[in-house]
């Protein structure tokens, strides 16, 4: 398989940078292809960047703990661009307060994000599952239509 491009930022008005650059690092050492587009990246701009490159999955970090604000909608938003399908990551921070993270991962997923990361997830762990999810993506069959 050829070097899975991934579109990556840190969404909202969310500017920790420090962590976006670390995760950049990790996901080009393993073999990625990174579009970096930084801090305070909006929905539409991590859409326009994975049509643009034809990335195969959009992965958003949120720090500040807004995360569950600012990714509303996204799985929609990709639907109504055409990338319905393109696998969503999330990971950080994601709320404000304290909640068991099976509380944030259910709410997240429930917005459409096929995996959810918390702040001390192993970054080996996540960069093998990504790699796993995009190469069973790329192989999936077509949903065919039901004829009536």
């Amino acid at each position: 398989m050829q070097k899975p491009t991934i579109v990556m930022g840190v969404i909202g008005a969310d500017c920790h940078a420090v962590g976006n650059k670390v995760l950049d690092r990790v996901f080009t050492m393993h073999d990625f292809n990174v579009i970096n587009l930084g801090v305070m990246v909006s929905q539409d701009e991590y859409i326009d960047a994975a049509i643009e490159t034809g990335a195969h999955a959009i992965v958003v970090s949120s720090i500040y703990g807004h995360g569950d604000i600012d990714c509303m909608g996204m799985r929609e938003r990709c639907i109504e661009r055409g990338i319905g399908d393109i696998p969503m990551y999330v990971g950080g921070n994601l709320v404000i307060g304290k909640h068991d993270f099976s509380e944030i991962e259910t709410k997240f997923k429930a917005m459409g994000f096929n995996r959810v990361f918390s702040p001390d997830t192993d970054l080996e762990l996540v960069c093998s599952l990504m790699k796993s999810d995009i190469e069973q993506a790329l192989h999936a069959e077509p949903v065919a239509e039901a004829v009536q």
